[in-house]
């Protein structure tokens, strides 16, 4: 394991699905870590400290720069104009930035993907979908990408995760763990829409995504540059959703796809439209060929889709308090008007 003699890396928002995993990996390779999000977390390893803090709070954030960081890890969301106020504040005051884009930024142009594979947002004809940029993740990602490319500054690096599930984190098409887990515990149906489910899915285990983050940190190989950061293998939705079926019990139905977006709540607007179309409904599949390369990692190295899935699930308490969504109401109402 390479040491780093106590540099110093911020992780912005790193209490996440991808954080949880990150942040001790990084201490574990001697970087002293500090990390800052809206979460109140206690820490008992010496290498990191977390603080509860709002990084969106302009002074504050200039403030906790003062500390010059070797390393900058940016879970944080952003508007493309808080990105364009903030992101010279970044470069200018450490060795290596570190953003999150998605994987969802690229079109459905080729597969398997790489890199240099083409975006939603240079690709799509869909005029109702581009004007929807400062919305949607997928649009808005690929514009902050730009203004890093376009900065002048040479000590970036752009990471694009896959679907990442972790703790918390279980992901079925466009659902979540507040509806995927909370219904199979609970014994109720999941509805699933129909054009998805023949598609070829990508989900990465938390834990093999922070070890390819880990080595790109202040790795010059890596400045500048644009990386995916997923396993190879994937399935298709219904494959998933068989090992969700055989691990925790999930029962699922298969309905029409404008059926299954009506149920969605009208307030989110097109997100779960645009989500399921323009990703869900897209085959991921992954070429990490470069991403493994930089690392020194092999595929080999990575948990299967199904054994990391049990690994998380396994010790998930029942009893977890899932935040409440429509969803549920909505599927229990369809279900009951169904005799499902």
């Amino acid at each position: 394991m390479i040491k780093n003699n106590g540099k110093k890396v911020l992780v912005l928002g790193g209490t996440g699905a991808m954080g949880v995993y990150l942040v001790p990996e990084l201490a574990s390779m001697g970087y002293n870590v500090h990390v800052v999000s809206l979460d109140k977390v206690e820490s008992n390893n010496p290498n990191i400290t977390y603080t509860q803090a709002n990084v969106k709070d302009e002074l504050y954030l200039k403030e906790l720069l003062n500390n010059r960081y070797d390393a900058i890890v940016d879970f944080m969301i952003y508007s493309t104009e808080e990105f364009l106020k903030k992101h010279k504040i970044f470069l200018e005051n450490t060795s290596h930035y570190i953003f999150l884009s998605s994987y969802r930024v690229y079109a459905n142009k080729e597969i398997p993907i790489t890199e240099k594979s083409p975006r939603l947002l240079d690709a799509s004809e869909d005029k109702e979908f581009l004007a929807t940029h400062i919305q949607e993740y997928s649009l808005y990602k690929a514009e902050q990408e730009d203004i890093l490319q376009a900065s002048g500054y040479k000590n970036w690096t752009i990471v694009r995760p896959a679907i990442t599930y972790s703790k918390l984190r279980y992901q079925l098409v466009t659902l979540e763990a507040n509806v995927v887990v909370y219904r199979a515990f609970n014994k109720k149906t999941v509805i699933l829409p129909r054009d998805a489910m023949n598609i070829q899915g990508t989900m990465s285990w938390a834990g093999d995504v922070a070890k390819m983050f880990s080595r790109i940190i202040l790795n010059k190989k890596t400045y500048n540059e644009v990386y995916t950061i997923s396993t190879a293998e994937h399935h298709s939705w219904e494959e998933i959703a068989n090992y969700y079926k055989e691990l925790i019990g999930l029962d699922y139905v298969i309905i029409d796809t404008e059926k299954y977006l009506s149920l969605y709540n009208p307030a989110w607007g097109k997100g779960p439209r645009y989500q399921l179309m323009y990703d869900r409904c897209f085959n991921r599949v992954i070429d990490n060929i470069k991403i493994l390369q930089v690392t020194g990692l092999k595929q080999s190295d990575f948990t299967s889709l199904k054994d990391g899935l049990k690994k998380e699930l396994s010790v998930l308490p029942r009893d977890t308090n899932w935040s409440k969504t429509s969803l549920n109401d909505s599927f229990d109402k369809w279900l009951k008007d169904n005799n499902r």
